[in-house]
């Protein structure tokens, strides 16, 4: 018995994981013709109380790189949520490019629309090798069953060739993932959203406890993105921040406290009192 029809045994024929569910039927295609691809306006959100985020407005033009930073507290978490539909805000807007509101749509349609979310902690099958993980990151039908036996198309195997490339583990395409390194790990997680061509990808503090190598890497992999896919990265890591950033975004209290190049945000008296000064 191999790992698929192992992990075939372990699954209920209900059971259906978010990166398997059909893309939503959006009416149109995204129209990123007025630049952003990602519109947040005025978006608040509160928790008993507490203001999460405050009047959020937040523009990631098409094919851009932008790095979010903050103390704890300050709404980056939240934010992410919001965009990708596991929190609705109680005011706002948001939209992906001109024409999709994304408050009418779920979790699942939004993920299956073109926007991958990339958890802190990697969330792969470690039974299955590299290549079976992405292998399962292409399926688009809602039956678990029907995917574990289908046969990839050319171009799907095309693609995966090219995630593997990417991401830095084609010599590895057959060893268990569990097998992997914590940075491995964590590119491998990449490259299950990549093989489904995301428009945006949002990516929560991807170098956290990875080696000076490993970060180094996912510094190349992040930027070699951009301009394919608009990337939004989280991160406490000031020094891998400044290695990356094109564009740096401060939130504070649930707002932008200051936007702009690394050393504009850097140079702030605001961020260097809320944030940097710590």
């Amino acid at each position: 018995m191999n790992s698929l029809d192992q992990l075939r045994s372990t699954w209920r024929r209900d059971q259906v994981f978010d990166f398997l569910l059909p893309p939503p039927a959006f009416e149109k295609p995204v129209d990123t013709s007025h630049g952003p691809i990602l519109y947040v306006e005025d978006v608040s959100v509160s928790f008993d109380g507490f203001k999460a985020l405050n009047n959020l407005n937040l523009y990631i033009d098409d094919g851009e790189l932008r790095c979010i930073i903050g103390p704890n507290g300050a709404g980056k978490t939240t934010m992410m949520d919001v965009i990708t539909g596991k929190t609705k805000p109680d005011t706002g807007s948001i939209w992906f490019g001109q024409r999709t509101n994304l408050l009418r749509l779920s979790e699942h349609e939004i993920a299956r629309g073109g926007i991958g979310r990339k958890f802190q902690k990697p969330t792969i099958f470690e039974a299955l090798s590299v290549f079976e993980n992405l292998e399962l990151a292409t399926a688009s039908d809602k039956s678990v069953w029907y995917i574990l036996r289908r046969d990839l198309s050319g171009e799907q195997r095309d693609r995966i060739d090219e995630v593997l490339e990417l991401i830095g583990l084609k010599e590895l395409v057959q060893r268990n993932a569990g097998e992997l390194s914590h940075g491995q790990k964590q590119w491998l997680e990449i490259g299950m959203l990549l093989v489904q061509n995301p428009r945006v990808l949002l990516v929560d503090e991807p170098v956290a406890g990875m080696t000076g190598e490993e970060v180094e890497h996912t510094a190349e992999l992040l930027t070699s993105l951009a301009g394919r896919h608009s990337v939004i990265v989280v991160e406490h890591d000031m020094a891998f921040v400044r290695s990356i950033a094109r564009k740096v975004t401060v939130l504070h209290q649930g707002s932008v406290l200051a936007e702009g190049s690394m050393d504009q945000v850097q140079n702030d008296p605001r961020v260097i009192e809320v944030y940097l000064g710590e």
